[in-house]
């Protein structure tokens, strides 16, 4: 088997309650082949539950299914549609108890993105995050994170859509749970599975400069994505904890190996607050460090959230400071946002199970 037929089998069994695979396979007197039937039912056909999989016996689904064999690792709770109906937030609930968020977004053309969550709740408490605001409770399996990928490719399926990208830029940092991130991406890509190509796939870091290094190394053509969001230590540090621990210019440096040794383009992610970081001076410091390099800026107007008392950038001002890039030549992007109506839009996602989730704005952090 793959490296991904394994995590899937391993993760599935356990949480029925098996040892181990081997375990398994002796209690239902299974062959290889039965476990790839199973695994390709549920990651590339999509199958909704055991008795979809009619490849298999009726009798050895209905065993699996006394022992509580599962398909899904989420259970979904609610599903909020935007009222233009282009973004879909799920939430969802794991085994045990805890809850994620994930979001579907349809765009023109057929071209959709699914954004999902890596770690119930987040350490690193940026100031714009509703996420880091509340808390940090857990990482995800990498079942758990494919898992909410496959819930809304079955969504798109009955409709004859398929999912065309997967930016993991919900909910937690990614590189702070990074070999279930690794292994997600392994079952996202499998081609006797999910089948979805590298180069549709993002993984967006805080900036975590080890991590940076070591999926450098990795060898895969998957995109990666740096939440910047100022261009001086002493900004974003005060919005970024992080900065703290890992500076810009250390930051910097892990962007450039990652660049030399790939020869990928580096997308840096840049929300626009209101007196923080979008003046003059900041255009052009930001140009500034995006010099020598493939590198990408995408603009993100600020999404309201319920901790922050950060206003984001006129829209204006948000094409004046994307001019700037422009005229420096830097290849810049004005993200639109979608799913504001729905608190789908970046920055917004947060679960009611997070530490903090309940705290008001005027409850100090």
């Amino acid at each position: 088997m793959s490296r991904a037929q394994e995590v899937w089998v391993e993760e599935k069994v356990r949480a029925a309650g098996y040892e181990s695979p081997a375990a398994f396979a002796d209690a239902h007197a299974l062959r290889p082949y039965r476990l790839q039937q199973l695994y390709r039912a549920a990651t590339k056909e999509l199958a909704p539950t055991l008795d979809a999989i009619t490849v298999l016996p009726a009798a050895l689904r209905e065993s699996l299914g006394a022992r509580r064999f599962a398909l899904e690792s989420l259970e979904p709770v609610t599903i909020q549609r935007s009222n233009d109906h282009q973004t879909s937030k799920g939430l969802f609930r794991l085994h045990d108890g805890n809850e994620v968020e994930a979001v579907l977004m349809e765009h023109w053309g057929n071209r959709t993105t699914v954004c999902i969550s890596s770690q119930a709740g987040c350490a690193y408490a940026c100031a714009f995050c509703s996420t880091g605001q509340a808390g940090y409770t857990r990482n995800l399996s990498a079942v758990e994170i494919f898992d909410q990928a496959r819930f809304f490719a079955r969504e798109l399926a009955a409709r004859d859509k398929k999912i065309t990208n997967v930016v993991f830029m919900g909910q937690g940092e990614p590189f702070a749970n990074y070999d279930a991130v690794m292994d997600a991406v392994r079952l996202l890509n499998d081609p006797a599975g999910f089948g979805l190509g590298h180069r549709h796939i993002t993984i967006s870091t805080v900036g975590l400069v080890p991590q940076i290094d070591r999926f450098a190394a990795e060898g895969i053509q998957v995109n990666l994505a740096i939440s910047l969001h100022a261009p001086t230590d002493a900004q974003r540090a005060s919005i970024m904890p992080v900065n703290r621990r890992y500076p810009i210019a250390a930051l910097m440096e892990a962007c450039g190996r990652y660049a030399d040794a790939t020869k990928r383009k580096v997308f840096f992610e840049y929300v626009m607050l209101q007196g923080i970081n979008d003046d003059d001076a900041s255009a052009h410091a930001l140009a500034a460090l995006m010099r020598g390099h493939l590198y990408h800026v995408n603009l993100i107007p600020y999404n309201a959230t319920p901790d922050a008392k950060i206003a984001g950038t006129a829209d204006h001002r948000i094409r004046a400071f994307a001019n700037i890039l422009d005229a420096a030549g830097v290849p810049t992007t004005v993200r639109v946002p979608m799913g504001r109506d729905i608190a789908a839009a970046c920055g917004q996602l947060r679960a009611e199970t997070q530490p903090k989730a309940h705290r008001t704005a005027s409850q100090p952090p």
